[in-house]
């Protein structure tokens, strides 16, 4: 079709919709002609049922894989039309079994010559065609279940949306930035202590002058984000990563990774021990953030800041 040939993949669930309705359509029609009184949409729940066997509406939604209110309407539309039984289980009153009725016993024992022809015309369509769609769909069903395509979608929009960060060195323009990321982030949980202050607007003096960096990411041209270096005098580790904010607008766009990666390479690079960290464990994107840049949990240290209950470092060493 010319729609699909120019929004390509785009498409995919309108097109695999229309192939669904033809096959769906087919299918009804399929029926009628083998005089069997079955719905499409009945044909999981009762093949499920063909054995003979009563089963709970819980058991059939898990073995076929639709939710419990889908197969609930399913099998009142079947009891309705004669073809399935509903009984209480003699084993355990408080469950109510389902099974197929004898007209749904009937049909499943005369359905058998239907399967074979309609597994006849598939293999036969499958044979004219260069790709297997059967097998192909159970490799799509494999791959989406471990990992979505929402989640791939997201992963595709992060990767590019990360092309458009940029991590500059500070300078004297950019205080006003380095302040107020800051304290709109920590006034939002906690705050502004005295340290906060002395640091965020006297940063020249507080932080570089003092052997200490600081980093701010640019996202299309603007200030997103901030972090710091600050020097610290400790026996394992040489700097504490300090001042991490990323605008609210920014969020989601790996700007605070991409921070912490960079302040952690100059580190590295400037022969440091290791770097240090305080934090608050409600920040739990944080927490996670600071996990995944390879900082582990650790005690002992003293600490200036209130709101501090959680202190993480990481080292270099080999």
């Amino acid at each position: 079709m010319d729609f699909f040939d120019r929004t390509g993949k785009m498409a995919i669930g309108s097109r695999l919709r229309l192939l669904t309705e033809n096959v769906t359509n087919n299918a009804a029609e399929i029926n009628k002609l083998y005089s069997n009184g079955l719905q499409p949409k009945w044909f999981p729940v009762f093949y499920e049922l063909s054995d003979g066997k009563g089963k709970t509406i819980t058991a059939i939604a898990r073995e076929i894989g639709h939710s419990h209110p889908s197969v609930s309407t399913i099998v009142s539309e079947m009891t309705k039309n004669g073809i399935i039984t509903e009984k209480k289980d003699e084993a355990d009153g408080r469950r109510n079994l389902v099974s197929l009725s004898p007209q749904g016993m009937a049909i499943a024992q005369n359905i058998q010559v239907q399967y074979t022809d309609v597994n006849n015309a598939i293999e036969e369509l499958l044979a004219q065609t260069r790709h297997n769609l059967w097998k192909a769909i159970e490799e799509w069903e494999f791959l989406l279940e471990q990992k979505s395509l929402l989640k791939r979608v997201q992963d595709q929009k992060k990767r590019r949306e990360e092309q458009k960060v940029e991590i500059i060195d500070y300078r004297p323009e950019y205080k006003a930035d380095f302040a107020s990321l800051n304290e709109e982030w920590i006034s939002r949980y906690f705050k502004i202590e005295e340290a906060d202050r002395k640091a965020l607007h006297h940063p020249q003096e507080n932080i570089i002058d003092k052997g200490g960096y600081i980093f701010m990411a640019m996202y299309d041209n603007k200030i997103a984000g901030t972090c710091a270096l600050v020097k610290i005098d400790d026996t394992e580790y040489d700097y504490e990563l300090a001042k991490m904010a990323v605008a609210p607008w920014a969020q989601g766009k790996s700007i605070g990774y991409l921070l912490g990666k960079a302040a952690l390479d100059k580190a590295k690079a400037s022969g440091a021990k290791g770097v240090y960290l305080e934090s608050n464990t409600i920040l739990k994107p944080a927490i996670s953030l600071y996990h995944k840049l390879g900082f582990e949990k650790i005690v002992g240290h003293q600490t200036p800041y209130e709101r501090c209950n959680i202190q993480m470092g990481l080292s270099f060493k080999a």
